[in-house]
C-alpha cells in the first residue's frame, strides 16, 4: 500500500514538472496546474507516512501558487508545517506556521492568521511554554484587534495559565489585569470575580500584599463584586495572610471556591504560605474555652484549684 501510494506521488510530481517546462509553443508554464499536481503528491506521500518527501511537495506547492500569485500558498506552507510536526520537528513547524499566519495577516484574513498562532502556541506549549505564551499574546491581539473577543479572551487565558506555570508571575499579574479587563467589557462580571481570586493568588506568591489588597479594593467597582462570596473569601484570605495566620489561610485556600478553579490557580492557594511560617494550630481547650466564653474559663481554673486546695496527700 505504501509502495503503491509513493509511486502515485511521483507520477504527481512528474506531471508537476512537465506543466512547470517552457518550450517553442509554451512560453509561460502552468503554476495552477503544477500546484494541484504536487498538493496531490504531497497527499499520497502523506498516506504513505513519508513526511519528509510530503513536506518537500507543499513547499512546491506553495511556490507553485505564490509564482501564481494565488491566495493558496499560504495554507501549502501551513501544510508544510503540519508535516514537519509529524516528524517531530517542532520548533521547525512552528516556524513555517507562524510564516503562514503573518502571510494570511498580509493578505487580509486575520481571523486565519489567529487560528493558526493558536495552532502552532498548540504545538509547541510542551516543547517551549516561553514560545508559546508568545504565540498565544499574538493570537489574542489579533483577535482583539477584529473585535472578536471572547477568542482573545480564550488566548490569553492559555497565555496567563502557561505564566503562572512557569512561575513568570509578574507577567501572569498583568496578563490576568488584561483578561479581567476585557471581561469587565464584556460585562461578565462573574468571571471578573474568579480573575480577582487569581490575581490575588498571584500576587501574594509574590510577596507583595500590597498589590494584592489594591487589587480587591478596586474591583469594588465591579457590579456585585462587593457582598459576593468571591469578596469575602478574599477579604478573609488578606486578613488571615496579615496576621500570619496560617491556618485562616489554608481554610480559605481548601474551600471549594479555591479549589475548583483552573488546576494552576488551585495550586497557587494549595501551596501558599503567610510570611514566617504563620502561627501554631489553636489548641482544642482553647477553642472550647473561647466557645464557652470567659466565665466557663473561669470555672475551670476554679475546678483546678479545688482540686489541690488539700495538698498532695
Amino acid at each position: 500500500m505504501a509502495a503503491q501510494k509513493i509511486n502515485e506521488a511521483l507520477e504527481h510530481i512528474a506531471k508537476a514538472e512537465k506543466y512547470l517546462k517552457t518550450g517553442f509553443l509554451k512560453w509561460k508554464p502552468d503554476y495552477d496546474s503544477a500546484a494541484t499536481e504536487y498538493g496531490k503528491a504531497a497527499v499520497a506521500f502523506k498516506n504513505a507516512k513519508q513526511f519528509d518527501q510530503a513536506r518537500e511537495a507543499c513547499l512546491r506547492e506553495a511556490e507553485a501558487h505564490e509564482n501564481n500569485k494565488a491566495y493558496l500558498f499560504i495554507e501549502a506552507y501551513e501544510q508544510a508545517g503540519m508535516m514537519l510536526k509529524e516528524m517531530q520537528r517542532i520548533p521547525e513547524a512552528v516556524q513555517l506556521i507562524e510564516k503562514a499566519s503573518m502571510m494570511y495577516l498580509e493578505n487580509g484574513t486575520p481571523d486565519t492568521a489567529a487560528i493558526a498562532l493558536e495552532r502552532a502556541g498548540k504545538l509547541i506549549e510542551n516543547v517551549s511554554p516561553e514560545k508559546a505564551v508568545q504565540l498565544y499574546q499574538q493570537a489574542a491581539s489579533v483577535f482583539e484587534n477584529e473585535e472578536r473577543l471572547r477568542q482573545a479572551l480564550e488566548m490569553l487565558g492559555k497565555a496567563s495559565r502557561l505564566l503562572v506555570r512557569g512561575r513568570r508571575l509578574d507577567e501572569a499579574a498583568l496578563s490576568l489585569q488584561k483578561e479581567k479587563s476585557i471581561y469587565k467589557e464584556i460585562e461578565n462580571y462573574p468571571t471578573c470575580y474568579k480573575k480577582t481570586i487569581a490575581q490575588v493568588l498571584v500576587h501574594l506568591h509574590r510577596n507583595d500584599y500590597v498589590a494584592a489588597e489594591r487589587c480587591v479594593r478596586e474591583s469594588y467597582s465591579i457590579p456585585g463584586f462587593n457582598g459576593s462570596e468571591d469578596c469575602a473569601a478574599l477579604e478573609q484570605l488578606l486578613e488571615g495572610y496579615d496576621q500570619q495566620d496560617q491556618d485562616q489561610v489554608s481554610e480559605v485556600c481548601n474551600s471549594p471556591l479555591f479549589k475548583y478553579m483552573d488546576n494552576d490557580y488551585a495550586k497557587l492557594g494549595l501551596t501558599l504560605v503567610v510570611p514566617g511560617g504563620g502561627i501554631k494550630k489553636k489548641s482544642p481547650n482553647a477553642t472550647q474555652d473561647k466557645a464557652r466564653g470567659p466565665a466557663a474559663v473561669g470555672s475551670h481554673a476554679d475546678e483546678e484549684e479545688d482540686e489541690y486546695s488539700g495538698g498532695l496527700c
